[in-house]
């Protein structure tokens, strides 16, 4: 993972760096995050709450899985333009730590609308459907063989 942008959030007593794969974001687009506690991870456990025009989403931190000494998410996607927040939650041997980055900017998604997008990639799709619907109307096997009897 090559983290092109970070930033610093401050949970507690414990200073995570948030690292992205891609910036600025953009809606529907994947890439990586990483959080990497000063420290280590190692006897911490956290939860992770990202905030958003869709609503909010938690679950448990877990290792990021090409780059196992930070927790991480893979290739995740944010699904609406618009204010974005990370939470974190930390247990460890320091005590409890929150802490959030806000107003994290989701710009709108790359290339054109999905509905033009999926249009445009079916287009192959149905041509292959409409020349074997002739392929087979033409040849007709199943008929040949019954006239052939």
């Amino acid at each position: 993972m090559r983290v092109v942008h970070t930033e610093r959030v401050q949970a507690g007593p414990y200073a995570i760096t948030v690292g992205f794969s891609t910036w600025p974001l953009r809606a529907l687009r994947s890439l990586d995050f990483s959080f990497a506690v000063d420290g280590g991870i190692a006897g911490k456990k956290g939860t992770l709450t990202i905030t958003g025009p869709l609503g909010d989403e938690s679950e448990p931190l877990a290792r990021h899985p090409r780059k196992r000494d930070v927790w991480g998410l893979d290739i995740r996607a944010l699904m609406a333009e618009g204010d974005w927040g990370l939470r974190f939650e930390i247990d460890g041997p320091q005590g409890r730590g929150t802490g959030e980055l806000t107003h994290l900017a989701v710009l709108e998604q790359p290339g054109p609308p999905l509905g033009l997008s999926w249009s445009i990639s079916t287009l192959p799709l149905l041509g292959v459907v409409a020349f074997v619907t002739v392929a087979w109307r033409r040849n007709r096997p199943l008929l040949r063989v019954r006239a052939a009897c």
